[in-house]
C-alpha cells in the first residue's frame, strides 16, 4: 500500500518572517539543519523507499537529510513546488498582513489570485496530482514528499474532504510530517497531521 510522509522544509532564518515563495538562495538556519535531522533521525524507522523533494533550496536541504538514514538520493518534483506568490515574494509578513488584500485572502482562500501568482485552488489542483502519481509510481511502499506548508495543507484538505477556504485551520509546522495512505481502489486514509520529532521523543 503507498504511505505518503509529507514532510515540510525545516526553518530557515526567515521562517515566520518574510513571504519566501520561491526565491533563490534562501536555505536552511542552523537550527533547521537540526530540525531536519531530528525530523530525519524520527523518520528512519518506516522503510522509505524514494524521497521528492520541490525543487526550491530548503527543501531540497531538507530532503538530503531526511534520505540519509535510507541512502536514498532525493529526486526534484516540479508539483511540489512552492505556492507562486507572486509580487508578494519577498515581503515581510509583517507588511502583508498591513494590506487590504490579506483580509479578502483570509476570508475566501479558493477565491484569492495572488498579485502575480497561482490561486490556492491551482495549487490544490497540482498537490493532488503529485501524490496520486506518485503514489501510483510506488504502490507497495512508503514514500517522502518534501514540500512547503501551504501546498501539504492544500492536499490534506483535498483528502480530508474539507473546502479550500478552511485550509488555513490545518497547521502544519516546519519540519513536521503528515501521513497519507491512498491505496489503489480503497478510500484514502489522513492517518496523521503535523507529527514532529519533539513528540515522538
Amino acid at each position: 500500500m503507498p504511505r505518503l510522509y509529507l514532510v515540510r522544509h525545516a526553518p530557515t532564518p526567515e521562517t515566520g518572517k518574510k513571504l519566501t515563495g520561491r526565491m533563490p538562495g534562501v536555505g536552511l538556519s542552523p537550527d533547521g539543519v537540526e530540525v531536519a535531522q531530528a525530523t530525519a533521525a524520527a523518520l528512519s524507522g518506516p522503510e522509505i523507499v524514494a524521497v521528492y523533494s520541490s525543487p526550491v533550496l530548503r527543501c531540497k536541504e531538507t530532503a538530503r537529510i531526511v534520505a540519509v538514514p535510507h541512502r536514498l538520493d532525493p529526486v526534484a518534483y516540479r508539483s511540489l513546488i512552492e505556492v507562486d506568490y507572486g509580487t508578494w515574494a519577498g515581503r515581510s509578513l509583517a507588511s502583508l498582513q498591513r494590506a487590504k488584500a490579506w483580509k479578502e485572502l483570509l476570508v475566501a482562500p479558493s477565491r484569492f489570485r495572488f498579485p502575480g501568482g497561482e490561486r490556492l485552488g491551482e495549487v490544490s489542483v497540482r498537490a493532488v496530482r503529485a501524490c496520486e502519481e506518485l503514489a501510483t509510481a510506488h504502490p507497495r511502499g512508503a514514500i517522502a514528499l518534501v514540500t512547503h506548508g501551504d501546498v501539504i495543507k492544500a492536499a490534506l484538505a483535498h483528502y480530508l474532504g474539507s473546502p479550500t477556504d478552511l485550509f488555513g485551520r490545518i497547521h502544519v509546522a516546519p519540519g513536521s510530517w503528515s501521513i497519507l495512505d491512498l491505496a489503489p481502489g480503497a478510500m484514502p486514509r489522513v492517518v496523521a497531521i503535523n507529527r514532529t520529532a519533539a513528540e515522538e521523543k
